[in-house]
């Protein structure tokens, strides 16, 4: 799989709806998972809430999307992340290191509860981003 660059909104408490309008529009597939079914809620209260929503339309457009946790802070305008992913392993570390380089490490780089590789970083611009090494298919 061929590594891609796309989008990924977070909203606060409405991602279902955005992603669901957005899919009417876009057409294609979308997968949407809780904090519950990651067991990743901190408050129950957020458990239905979406962790996160891949929608892939059938012409390769990409858009990926999740609600913003009550206890990290939300501005609309700023609630976006520049996502990288695939399945090239060399590929995607090494742009995760070279990106983050004088930059924040919000999540190291290692095995996610959904079976990936994951890791975050705020680069030394100031831009939010994301990579997700997926096992390579044999």
């Amino acid at each position: 799989m061929k590594s891609i660059l796309n989008p990924y909104i977070n909203f606060k408490g409405n991602t279902r709806q955005a992603m669901e309008f957005y899919h009417s529009v876009f057409g294609g597939k979308l997968n949407m998972s809780t904090f519950k079914e990651y067991h990743a809620s901190q408050d129950p209260s957020e458990d239905d809430k979406i962790m996160h929503a891949m929608l892939q339309a059938d012409n390769g457009i990409v858009l990926m999307a999740a609600d913003t946790p009550d206890r990290m802070e939300y501005q609309p305008g700023t609630n976006f992340t520049i996502s990288l992913s695939g399945d090239d392993e060399a590929e995607l570390t090494g742009y995760y290191q070279k990106l983050s380089a004088g930059g924040t490490i919000v999540e190291p780089l290692t095995k996610a509860p959904w079976g990936d590789t994951f890791g975050m970083f705020k680069d030394k611009f100031g831009v939010d981003w994301m990579v997700n090494i997926a096992p390579a298919k044999q």
